[in-house]
Order: C-alpha cells, then structure tokens, then sequence
C-alpha cells in the first residue's frame, strides 16, 4: 500500500489492518524526482544528498506506522511518479491488493492537481480499495 505518513495513508493502514488482519502488509513510499528543488538537483551532490533526505523520510513514516499498527510491515522505497510506481510495483509483485488513502479532492482541484487514487483505480491490475 502506498504510505507517505499523511493522515489519509495512516487511516488506510488502519482499514487494511483491521480489514485483513493476517494479511502480509507491505508499505510503498514512493520517491517523487518532481518534488525535488531546482538546487537540489543542480548543486553537485544535491540530487544525491536531497534522495537520502526523502529515504531517511521514508524509513521515519515506516517506523512511525510499524509502532501505529504493532505488527511487522514490508518496507519498500521506489522512485518515480506515484501513480505509475504504484500500479508498476502491484503488478510486478506478488500482491492481490492496494490499499490506499485519498484526499478527497473533487472538482477543479482534482482536475488541476489530478489524482494518484483516481490513476491507480483506472490502471491498476489488481483490486483497488480507496480509503477517505
């Protein structure tokens, strides 16, 4: 399940858990280049110090979530436009299921910021459970 330790990411790990209690859960944090600032990624070495920073991130959003839900998770780190990685890495894997959170953007906003949930329900290979 994509997990980028928003509120909408915590309440679908908690649906998941809770819905699939013997499940192998897997956490996706998704690294997004796009994010990444103009210096950080033209200063020497800032590509590289700006990719740690946001895998240190990572590694914090997954502890946080292991303490949340006192189980173990799989971890895994990939980097790439969220939508894409995440319909990528279900398809690739041996996973039956994405479960994810939604910020409920609706209208001009969804239209203008688009959609990682919206993206992955239309692409994704296996069943989608968007969680609000």
């Amino acid at each position: 399940m994509p997990f980028d330790g928003s509120p909408q990411a915590e309440s679908a790990l908690s649906f998941a858990v809770s819905e699939w209690p013997d499940a192998t859960v897997t956490l996706l944090y998704v690294v997004d280049p796009v994010t990444a600032s103009f210096s950080d990624r033209a200063l020497p070495g800032g590509s590289e110090e700006w990719f740690e920073r946001a895998r240190e991130t990572a590694r914090d959003h997954f502890a946080e979530a292991r303490d949340r839900v006192d189980r173990d998770v799989d971890t895994r780190i990939e980097v790439g436009g969220p939508a894409r990685v995440v319909v990528d890495v279900a398809a690739d894997g041996p996973f039956d299921h994405i479960v994810l959170g939604s910020h409920g953007r609706e209208g001009v906003s969804r239209v203008l910021l688009g959609s990682v949930a919206e993206t992955v329900v239309r692409r994704s290979s296996v069943p989608v459970t968007v969680v609000r």
